[in-house]
């Protein structure tokens, strides 16, 4: 037989062991404690998160891989070898949900190609949270990743997903490297209608959380400390 895939959610922003429990719930955390194989995108990150969980046995004793963006598809293969062999594994996101927006993805593709069972558990999604939180269309919404970094071209997409979000009556959502928070707010305020409904949410699940929705005529770029915070942005055009 072969072993189980469980795609195991971390923490949305740096904490301690608290932290993580304050989030992920402690039969995930059980479950991540049991494995003896994990696959993760920096191996020095996935070690921070088994000391967080409180694992069964040493860490030296655990056998961690990387899978990051920087991985030809064909190690992908190999990366399921132990599972084939029957052995079960974890795979870890930088923060949040495995697999969602997260080179993950390829990897549960392919075990669902191998006949790997596939065991999605409970955790912080940023997506879905600040959807919650938005107060904005939860029937119907897509999710972007990030947006083109070139200015133009930026004010380009902004434009054709506000008139999308206009006519479907759907909320978009993207992100954006910290760095940038502030040029892609400006850049949403300039190039949304004025009714335009825009939330920003930052810092999700950490004590310095904020959340705020308001159409785009009303936003005020001092309204939020966007500096160096991860953050989601959504839209719903009037």
């Amino acid at each position: 037989m072969t072993g189980t895939l469980y795609l195991i959610p971390n923490t949305l922003g740096d904490g301690d062991a608290a932290a993580l429990a304050s989030v992920i719930p402690e039969p995930v955390r059980a479950q991540a404690a049991r494995l003896a194989y994990f696959i993760g995108e920096n191996a020095k990150t996935t070690r921070v998160f088994l000391k967080r969980v409180a694992c069964e046995r040493p860490i030296q004793d655990i056998e961690i891989r990387e899978l990051n963006v920087n991985t030809p598809a064909a190690e992908i293969d190999g990366l399921l070898a132990p599972l084939l062999a029957g052995t079960d594994a974890g795979l870890v996101s930088e923060a949040g949900c495995p697999a969602v927006a997260d080179p993950g993805a390829l990897l549960v593709r392919r075990a669902h190609q191998q006949g790997v069972r596939v065991v999605p558990l409970v955790g912080p999604s940023s997506i879905l949270l600040a959807l919650m939180a938005s107060g904005l269309n939860g029937q119907s919404f897509t999710f972007h990743g990030y947006l083109p970094v070139d200015a133009a071209e930026r004010g380009k997409r902004l434009r054709e997903l506000d008139l999308h979000s206009r006519r479907a009556r759907q909320t978009q959502l993207f992100i954006e490297t910290p760095y940038r928070n502030r040029a892609m707010l400006e850049a949403l305020l300039s190039h949304c209608a004025p009714s335009t409904l825009i939330c920003v949410a930052v810092d999700l699940t950490l004590p310095t959380e904020q959340i705020v929705t308001r159409a785009a005529s009303e936003w005020k770029l001092d309204l939020l400390d966007l500096h160096k915070r991860p953050a989601m942005f959504l839209m719903l055009a009037n």
